[in-house]
């Protein structure tokens, strides 16, 4: 297990390209028995329509296929990424409430596979998919390799976010002051600016101030909205 961890922290250090990244976990993946790894992350902002980028070795046909039936809204073991980080395996009944996507999976040699979310403190989401055509994981396979799939996970999450967090979300790129923060966590909460210059000693003026600040730096239409960004990008701690 040793090596992996050397080359994965290579990785970080390296300063890799997410493509070549991606590649190389795909041949990690290789190397303890899967044929097709996927990875994909989500980036908390916009609010109400998160950006998501995948990278896969999946067929084209499938990656099409995937892609024009829309099945990232249907996918269960996107649901469950989104509410877990505990690993999980394919299943008939995972797979219970979108029949029409396992059989089409399974048309195209995805047959067997394994899954597992890995979060940041960025507010980003990530999902690791190791999936093969031919036999099943076996509970003995797991308990022998789940360590490393575990350990990789993490890693291509924190790899890949630090390398796209900074492009697809530059607001968390912004330098935002410990009084500013103070500030958005009060606003978060709901208080007014003449309230929270009350809590904090201040003019209100200069409480309108720092709001009007933080709006620009977040590229926010108002407070709310950039309450509500900083929230979810982890800006405020």
């Amino acid at each position: 297990m040793e090596w992996w961890r050397e080359d994965l922290l290579g990785a970080l250090l390296e300063r890799e390209s997410e493509h070549q990244l991606f590649d190389r976990a795909a041949g990690m993946a290789a190397a303890i028995g899967f044929e097709y790894c996927a990875y994909g992350i989500q980036i908390p902002v916009p609010i109400s329509r998160p950006s998501v980028t995948m990278f896969s070795n999946y067929s084209r046909q499938w990656q099409s296929c995937y892609h024009e039936r829309n099945y990232l809204h249907v996918d269960p073991t996107v649901r469950h990424a989104l509410q877990s980080t505990l690993p999980v395996v394919w299943s008939n009944s995972l797979f219970a409430n979108a029949q029409e996507m396992w059989e089409d999976a399974r048309e195209h040699g995805l047959k067997f596979g394994w899954a597992q979310s890995s979060r940041d403190a960025r507010g980003s989401v990530g999902l690791l998919t190791l999936a093969r055509s031919t036999e099943q994981l076996s509970e003995c396979e797991l308990h022998a390799n789940q360590p490393r799939m575990v350990w990789l996970t993490q890693c291509i999450h924190a790899a890949m976010s630090e390398r796209l967090t900074p492009r697809l979300a530059p607001e968390t790129q912004v330098g935002i002051t410990a009084r500013e923060k103070e500030v958005l966590r009060w606003t978060a909460e709901g208080k007014t600016a003449s309230e929270i210059a009350q809590i904090l000693v201040v003019s209100e003026r200069t409480i309108n101030f720092h709001i009007s600040n933080i709006v620009t730096k977040l590229g926010a239409s108002n407070k709310t909205q950039a309450a509500v960004k900083a929230t979810a990008l982890g800006l405020l701690y």
